[in-house]
């Protein structure tokens, strides 16, 4: 996710006393690794459809403006704060390039929902075969959907982790900003430990490893097209196992 850049909430503080363009500029090229990370941990889903400069750049306007509404006296560094303003703008930019085919979104949004009402209704993760029969279609006709879906799936998943979470107490109150994640850590890691083994080996090379789609399909000697659907499969399980959390969080 980046390195913390010693001097940036100084420089910060300085910079809102003089107005100084060129020490906002300095700033700027001093964190341009958390953008550059940011864009890149999100490639898979838009690695398809738009190309990654673009997406960098939309990263930089969101670290200006990080800059601009920066408060040190909330208690937050300024790295965490950026994080989420950069990858909140990426998110947004990503959805409204409307990029990813309608039926596509359309059929997400299906399983999504399928889904969640498995969940809540068995308990547990609903299997594919479960799932299959409930949107009364063809078991390998669904695994090759949810391979084709799995950007908009992923994209779902970051705007429940970032996209609503710039504002709220974690990053505002110091004394439960710890408390919270460490909350979110053990959630978090509750819900992959639900996940089935190569599931688990997925998640843990996409958003830890930062790996694409085709670096995870040739780790795990599998195919890239097995991948999105494993992918699908173990983020559907994670929302639904988050979702509570953070609805039930963001009204604290």
């Amino acid at each position: 996710m980046g390195t913390a850049v010693t001097g940036s909430e100084e420089q910060i503080a300085l910079y809102k006393q003089n107005g100084d363009i060129a020490l906002r500029n300095e700033i700027v090229l001093k964190n341009m690794g958390l953008v550059k990370a940011c864009a890149l941990s999100m490639r898979n889903m838009y690695i398809k459809y738009g190309e990654t400069d673009d997406v960098v750049n939309e990263g930089v306007l969101a670290l200006m403006d990080a800059i601009e509404t920066f408060d040190a006296s909330k208690g937050a560094k300024f790295e965490t704060y950026a994080n989420l303003k950069i990858r909140g703008a990426i998110i947004d930019y990503i959805r409204k390039q409307d990029w990813i085919p309608r039926n596509i979104r359309k059929f997400s949004k299906t399983l999504d929902k399928a889904n969640s009402i498995l969940y809540n209704l068995n308990g547990r993760v609903p299997t594919t075969a479960e799932l299959a029969e409930y949107l009364k279609m063809d078991e390998d006709k669904l695994l090759k959907q949810m391979a084709e879906c799995s950007c908009t799936l992923t994209l779902s998943f970051e705007e429940l982790l970032y996209e609503d979470n710039i504002n709220e107490p974690a990053i505002d109150v110091p004394s439960e900003s710890g408390l919270l994640r460490e909350e979110m850590k053990k959630v978090v890691a509750e819900a992959i430990g639900e996940l089935k083994d190569k599931e688990r080996e997925v998640i843990t090379l996409y958003y830890y490893k930062n790996f694409k789609y085709v670096d995870i399909a040739k780790a795990l000697g599998i195919t890239e097209s097995r991948v999105c659907q494993i992918h699908s499969k173990a983020v559907l399980l994670l929302k639904a196992k988050l979702e509570p959390y953070f609805k039930g969080g963001n009204d604290r």
